[in-house]
C-alpha cells in the first residue's frame, strides 16, 4: 500500500502560485527566477446580514448560512466577528439615545433661561409703567390744580365765558401714549429695532456692521437707567467734584488720574493734545502735571519728599497737660574715679562687677527711689578716653549732670572734657567728691584745681553744689540725693505723657536671641507696647519694653529708661525716636532718610576734585596703612572704638578701620578681611561657628577684647611695628691728618693723629676740609704703624687710606661715627 494510496496530495485551496520569470540582462546573459504570487483574501458580506443585525438588536447571537461564509473563516472567528457589530451598532443606538437626551435638557434649559428674561423683562416693564403712571397722574393733579387756580381767578375777574376747554386732554394722552409706546416695542422686536438680535449671526450682517454683536449686560443697565430717568422727568447732571491733589516732585501717570479720580485714559488723551505721548507706567513732572490737573479743574497742592516728615507732630503742649516727671541725672567723671561704684551705693547693687576690668563701656540707664519717694533717673557714662560721644550723648539729654572727682586724683582729662559738655548742654552741675575716705584725699584741692575751669563750687562762695561722698562707706549720700532733689525742684521739670511718645537712643545693640535692642529714654509722652515708631534710618513696632530691672512693662512714661525690641535694624546711638500712626509712614519717612544718607555719603565721595584726588593719592603713597576689622557690641563701644583708631598714627603710618558693625563675627566679616589682610578684632562678642572654620583655613587672625584699653594697646604696637627703624649717628672720634704719603700698591695714605675718641676700621667716615664735609665713605685701611688694627685709641698715630677717595690733604680732620638702628613706637 504506497503513501498516497490513489488519494490527491492535501493542499490549500487559493494557496500561492508559482511561475518562472526569464530575467535579461547585458552582453545576452539570462537567468530564470522563480516568482511566487500570493492572492490577497477578501471578505464580502453575504446578503441577508440585516435580519442578523435586527438579530442583534433583540439580543441573539445572528447564525449565518454556512454555504454563505467566507472562504478560509472559522465558525469562531465568525461569530466573534458577528459579535462585534452586534456591539459596535449597540453602541451607536447608546449614543444616539445621550445627544437626543442632552438636546432635549439643553432646550429646556434655553426656554427656562428666555422665560426668566422675559419675567424679568415684564417686571421691569411693569415697575417702568407704574412709575410712568404715576408720574402722569402727578402731572394730571397738578395741571388741574393750575386750571382751577386759572378758573377761579378768572371766575372772580367777571370772566366766565373764557373757562379753559382743554379738560379733556388729559383723558387723552395716556392713549395716545400708549399707542406710542406699542409701536416702539413692535419697532423694537424688528431687526432694526434697539432690541436684542435675534436669530445667528450671518456674515453679511457681520460686514455690514448692522447689529454685529450683542449689547453686554451692562449696557442694558444703562440703558434701562436711562429709560427710568427719562420717565421721572430727565436726566440730572451730576456736579463735578473739585479734589486738592497732592502733587510731588515727579509722578507716575496713573497715580495721577488716580488721585484726580479721572479715567487714565482721559489723562493720557490730555497729555497727548499737549504733545507728550506717554503710557500710564511713564512719570511726568511736576510742571506738567499741573496745567493737567488745571485743565480738569481740580487743585494742585504742591509737596515734596521732606513733607513725609510732616507726619511727625511737633506741636506745642499745653500747659494744662503738663505733669512732673523724675529728673534725669548724668554720672560724669574721669576713668576709675567711682562713678559706677557711686552709683552701686546709691542702688544697693553691683553694676561695677559685670563690667570687664572695672571699668564702665555702655552707657547704663537706672531708676532709683530716694527715701523722700522722689524718683529719679542716673545715666553712667564712660570715663575712658575713647568714650567722647557718648559723654557728649549723655550731656544731651540730661537734666543734672553730677561730676565725679576723686578726691585723691584731683581734675584729670576726662574731668574737664566732661565740664565742657555740661557747659554745652547748658545744665547744672553738681561736683561730687569721691574717695574722702583715703588718708590721702584732699578735697580742698579738687575744689581749688575746678577753679581753673571756671566751675566754683558753694565752699568757695560760687553757685555749684559740691558734696564731698565715699562709696566704700556711704557717707554723703543722702547729701548728694538731698542736693539732687533740690536742684530738681528748682529745675520745675514737666512732660505731656498724653501725646505721642518722642525719646532718645542711649544705646543700641544687636542681640543673638532678640534682634536690635535700643535702650531708649522716654522725653514727652508715653510709649506703649504696639505703637508704630520711626527712629532714625530705621522703624519698627514696639514688641516688647523692658526696664531697668529686666521686668516687663506695657508702657513707659516721661524720663523712664526703657528697652525697645521689635526694630527692623540697629539705630544709631543718639538718635530720636518718633511714635507715628501707621506703618507705612514710618516706613517712608526711614527709607527717606536712608535715601538722604546716601545721598550725603556719595557727596562726601565726590566732593573732591581731580586734582585733588591726584595730590591725596601723592601723599598717600608714602604713608603705610594698617587695616583693622571691628566688631562690638553695642554701638557706642564700635564707635568709640573707632574715634580711637582715627587717632593713633602718624604721617608714616595709620589705622584704616575697613568696617565695624554690632553683633557677632560672621563669615562675611572673615571674607573681607582676608581679602585686606585684616586683622578682625571683637568687642565683647565671639565669631560664630562657620566664621571660625572659614578663619582657620584662610589664615585670619580673630582677637577677642573685654577692655578698650587692651584693644587700643595691641593696635598701636601693631601699627609701631609698620614704621621704619630710626638711623642714628653717633660719633665716636676725630682725626687730624699731619702728614700725606702715597703707598704704591695702596695710594695716598694719611698720617694722622686721633685727637679725641676712638678710631675704628668698621666704622663710617667723613673728611672735613674748614668745617665743610667733602667727603664720606669708609676706611679702606687702618694701620698702627706697619700692622693692620681694628681701632686705634686717643692720642695716638696711625694711618688711614679712604676707599675710592684720595683727595686728602695735611690739615684735614677725619670725623669718625657709627650708625645704629632705634626701633621707633608710636606715642
Amino acid at each position: 500500500m504506497s503513501d498516497n494510496d490513489g488519494k490527491k496530495t492535501l493542499g490549500v485551496r487559493g494557496g500561492p502560485r508559482s511561475g518562472n520569470v526569464k530575467q535579461s540582462f547585458s552582453h545576452g546573459r539570462t537567468k530564470n527566477v522563480v516568482v511566487e504570487t500570493k492572492r490577497k483574501r477578501v471578505v464580502k458580506p453575504k446578503p441577508g446580514s440585516g435580519a442578523g443585525g435586527a438579530d442583534a438588536g433583540k439580543g441573539k447571537t445572528p447564525s449565518v448560512d454556512p454555504k454563505k461564509r467566507p472562504a478560509g473563516i472559522s465558525d469562531a472567528e465568525m461569530e466573534r466577528r458577528m459579535k462585534a457589530l452586534q456591539a459596535a451598532k449597540e453602541r451607536e443606538a447608546e449614543e444616539a439615545r445621550r445627544r437626543e437626551e442632552e438636546e432635549r435638557k439643553r432646550e429646556e434649559e434655553r426656554q427656562r433661561r428666555r422665560e426668566e428674561a422675559e419675567a424679568k423683562e415684564r417686571e421691569q416693564r411693569e415697575a417702568e409703567e407704574r412709575a410712568r403712571q404715576k408720574a402722569e397722574e402727578e402731572e394730571r393733579k397738578k395741571r388741574e390744580a393750575e386750571d382751577a387756580a386759572k378758573q377761579a381767578a378768572q371766575q372772580a375777574a367777571g370772566q366766565p365765558e373764557e373757562a379753559t376747554t382743554a379738560k379733556p386732554a388729559p383723558k387723552q394722552a395716556p392713549k395716545a401714549r400708549d399707542k406710542e409706546r406699542e409701536q416702539d416695542r413692535g419697532r423694537g422686536k424688528g431687526k432694526g429695532g434697539e432690541g436684542r438680535r435675534s436669530g445667528k449671526l450671518t456674515l453679511n450682517q457681520a460686514l455690514s456692521g448692522g447689529d454685529g454683536r450683542q449689547k453686554s449686560l451692562a449696557a442694558m443697565k444703562r440703558k434701562q437707567e436711562r429709560a427710568r430717568q427719562k420717565a421721572m422727568g430727565g436726566k440730572q447732571e451730576r456736579e463735578k467734584v473739585v479734589r486738592d491733589v497732592q502733587l510731588p516732585e515727579t509722578i507716575v501717570v496713573s497715580e495721577l488720574a488716580n488721585r484726580m479720580a479721572e479715567r487714565v485714559g482721559d489723562v493720557i488723551k490730555a497729555l497727548m493734545q499737549n504733545g507728550m505721548m506717554v503710557t500710564q507706567n511713564q512719570s511726568i513732572d511736576a510742571d506738567t502735571a499741573e496745567l493737567i490737573i488745571e485743565e480738569f479743574g481740580h487743585r494742585v497742592v504742591r509737596v515734596s519728599d521732606a513733607d513725609v516728615e510732616d507726619v511727625i507732630s511737633q506741636e506745642e503742649d499745653r500747659p494744662e497737660d503738663m505733669r512732673p516727671r523724675p529728673p534725669v541725672i548724668t554720672v560724669m567723671g574721669h576713668v576709675d574715679h567711682g562713678k559706677t561704684s557711686l552709683l552701686d551705693a546709691i542702688r544697693n547693687a553691683k553694676v561695677v562687677s559685670g563690667e570687664a576690668g572695672g571699668i564702665t563701656q555702655h552707657i547704663g540707664a537706672y531708676q532709683v527711689e530716694s527715701e523722700g519717694g522722689t524718683t529719679l533717673t542716673f545715666l553712667d557714662t564712660p570715663g575712658h578716653a575713647a568714650f567722647t560721644s557718648m559723654r557728649a550723648r549723655g550731656a544731651q539729654v540730661t537734666d543734672i549732670v553730677v561730676l565725679v572727682v576723686a578726691a585723691d586724683d584731683a581734675v584729670m582729662p576726662q574731668t574737664v572734657e566732661a565740664v565742657n559738655h555740661a557747659k554745652a548742654a547748658g545744665v547744672p552741675m553738681i561736683v561730687a567728691i569721691n574717695k574722702v575716705d583715703k588718708p590721702e584725699a584732699d578735697p580742698d584741692k579738687v575744689r581749688t584745681d575746678l577753679l581753673h575751669h571756671e566751675v566754683i563750687v558753694e565752699k568757695l562762695s560760687g553757685d555749684v553744689q559740691d558734696v564731698e561722698v565715699s562709696a566704700q562707706t556711704g557717707q554723703g549720700l543722702d547729701d548728694l540725693l538731698e542736693s539732687i532733689a533740690l536742684q530738681a525742684e528748682i529745675l520745675e521739670l514737666e512732660a505731656n505723657p498724653t501725646r505721642s511718645a518722642e525719646g532718645a537712643v542711649i544705646e543700641a545693640q544687636l542681640d543673638v536671641g532678640r534682634g536690635p535692642v535700643a535702650t531708649v529714654l522716654v522725653q514727652r509722652g508715653t510709649l506703649r507696647q504696639g505703637d508704630v515708631f520711626v527712629v532714625g534710618e530705621q522703624y519698627g513696632k514696639v514688641r516688647a519694653l523692658i526696664n531697668d530691672r529686666g521686668e516687663r512693662v506695657k508702657e513707659a512714661g516721661p524720663s523712664v529708661p526703657v528697652e525697645v525690641l521689635g526694630i527692623n535694624g540697629t539705630p544709631e546711638a543718639g538718635d530720636v525716636l518718633n511714635v507715628v500712626e501707621t506703618e507705612s509712614q514710618a516706613r517712608e519717612i526711614a527709607e527717606y532718610r536712608q535715601e538722604k544718607a546716601k545721598e550725603r555719603r556719595a557727596a562726601a565721595g565726590a566732593g573732591a576734585s581731580l586734582e585733588q584726588l591726584l595730590a591725596q593719592a601723592k601723599e598717600d603713597e608714602n604713608v603705610k596703612e594698617m587695616p583693622i576689622v571691628v566688631k562690638a557690641d553695642v554701638q557706642g563701644s564700635a564707635e568709640a572704638i573707632i574715634q580711637a583708631m582715627e587717632k593713633i598714627g602718624n604721617e608714616e603710618v595709620r589705622v584704616r578701620v575697613l568696617h565695624s558693625g554690632v553683633g557677632a563675627i560672621t563669615e562675611s566679616d572673615i571674607g573681607l578681611a582676608e581679602a585686606s589682610g585684616a586683622p578682625v578684632l571683637g568687642f565683647n562678642v565671639r565669631a560664630n561657628a562657620s566664621a571660625r572654620r572659614s578663619a582657620n583655613q584662610k589664615g585670619v587672625e580673630i582677637r577677642y577684647y573685654s577692655v578698650i584699653y587692651d584693644l587700643v594697646d595691641d593696635v598701636k604696637a601693631a601699627a609701631s611695628g609698620l614704621l621704619g627703624a630710626e638711623i642714628r649717628e653717633k660719633f665716636i672720634g676725630y682725626a687730624e691728618i699731619r702728614e700725606v704719603f702715597k703707598v704704591s700698591g695702596v695710594g695716598k695714605v694719611a698720617g694722622c693723629l686721633v685727637t679725641e675718641g676712638i678710631a675704628r676700621r668698621s666704622a663710617g667716615v667723613r673728611l672735613l676740609r674748614d668745617d665743610v664735609v667733602v667727603h664720606e665713605g669708609t676706611l679702606k685701611t687702618l694701620k698702627r704703624f706697619k700692622d693692620e688694627v681694628s681701632e686705634v685709641q686717643s692720642g695716638q698715630e696711625c694711618g688711614m687710606a679712604f676707599e675710592n677717595y684720595e683727595d686728602i690733604r695735611q690739615g684735614d680732620v677725619i670725623e669718625i661715627f657709627e650708625r645704629e638702628e632705634v626701633t621707633r613706637t608710636l606715642d
